[in-house]
């Protein structure tokens, strides 16, 4: 009899980085696969699991304006019980640091069902930073029974927390394996509207800077030095800034409120993911703070400033890819000029060596799966 897998994922950053999972152990006629979504992110996941061909088997839409994250795990951990009384899935696998992530797993640890966490054993060793991400992870880390971890630090946090050694296995990262997947279909000459309507809005003769930011951290002030700080970067003409601004109210409003009237700064839509591999890939630098732009940029040659105090990624600021800036004007600027105006310490940058993974994660995890079912 085949034994069941049950992939649990709710927002665009997992749906991404665990989508081209999805396909890898459906190849494999040693399981049946089924997928969950919470819809944590609603309309953002779907971009996503459009782009990549995943038909949910059981969505949960849980997706509920200004719902705090008290009720949001409430309501994900009464919806699970429905899910795993149906599917009576042998594993339970979930991904990195969201809320769906830990309530899912401890919601499949109470019913007695085993759980794997891909992208397991990243730390920063400050539960406020980021909030409520890094004890998501602890949490998680101690919940479930298999642990793939995308690096040897990620490896060697875990071993320090008393994981049996037997029970976890260094894999890279699959957003790695993602991001090939996307960049061979871009090159296939893939294009969307919104890949179209960017080819016509930016002047990508200049130096273009991406930007991303989300982070329940920098909310407030730290929004408004990120905010100050990208509209002196603008004042050189010969620089575009392409923000795709988060719909969270108050991502919007210092952000819409300082840069709308600034004519290189260009405040989008959050795009899709397709469209987004395509900006990095044209981009110059990257100003950010999420997780997996720090994964990914490198593979593309991309320097990266983050704008956080901490990462739980510290393999890219020891390989010299990306580096800390926090929400911190002067830094964010000096940075940033530093890179726009000095070939030598962008190409050591650009040049250096990602470390997280090759593309082959998925392919370890399923063997690693195949080892202990």
């Amino acid at each position: 009899m085949k034994k069941k897998i049950l992939i649990c994922f709710g927002t665009r950053p997992e749906a991404i980085k665990i989508c081209s999972l999805v396909h890898e152990l459906k190849k494999d006629s040693t399981f049946t696969v089924e997928v969950c979504v919470t819809a944590q992110h609603r309309e953002m996941l779907d971009q996503v699991l459009a782009f990549f061909e995943v038909i949910p088997d059981y969505d949960l839409d849980i997706m509920k304006a200004n719902q705090s994250l008290n009720e949001l795990s409430s309501r994900i951990f009464i919806k699970m019980d429905t899910v795993l009384d149906t599917s009576k899935p042998d594993l339970v696998l979930v991904h990195g640091d969201t809320t769906t992530s830990s309530i899912c797993a401890w919601a499949a640890f109470n019913r007695g069902v085993k759980v794997g966490h891909v992208e397991a054993g990243l730390r920063t060793f400050d539960k406020t930073s980021p909030f409520p991400e890094e004890l998501n992870r602890q949490v998680t880390g101690r919940i479930v029974d298999y642990h793939f971890a995308p690096t040897k630090i990620s490896k060697n946090n875990l071993l320090s927390e008393c994981v049996l050694e037997e029970n976890i296995t260094v894999t890279g990262n699959t957003v790695i394996d993602s991001l090939h997947w996307t960049s061979e279909k871009l090159k296939n000459n893939f294009e969307n509207e919104v890949i179209f309507n960017l080819k016509a809005k930016i002047d990508f003769t200049k130096k273009v800077i991406l930007v991303t930011g989300h982070r329940r951290e920098n909310f407030g002030d730290g929004f408004l030095n990120i905010c100050k700080a990208l509209k002196e970067i603008a004042k050189d003409n010969t620089v575009e800034i392409i923000y795709p601004v988060h719909l969270n109210p108050n991502v919007q409003k210092p952000v819409l409120k300082l840069l709308s009237k600034c004519s290189n700064i260009h405040l989008i839509k959050p795009l899709d993911y397709p469209a987004f591999v395509w900006m990095m890939m044209q981009s110059y630098i990257l100003i950010t703070d999420s997780g997996g732009v720090q994964e990914e940029a490198p593979s593309l040659g991309k320097p990266v400033l983050v704008m956080r105090n901490t990462t739980e990624r510290p393999e890219a600021v020891s390989a010299g890819t990306v580096r800390l800036v926090g929400a911190n004007y002067d830094s964010i600027v000096k940075n940033a000029v530093e890179l726009l105006g000095n070939k030598e310490i962008y190409q050591n940058m650009a040049k250096s060596h990602n470390p997280y993974g090759d593309g082959k994660a998925n392919q370890r995890i399923l063997k690693f799966i195949k080892q202990k079912l």
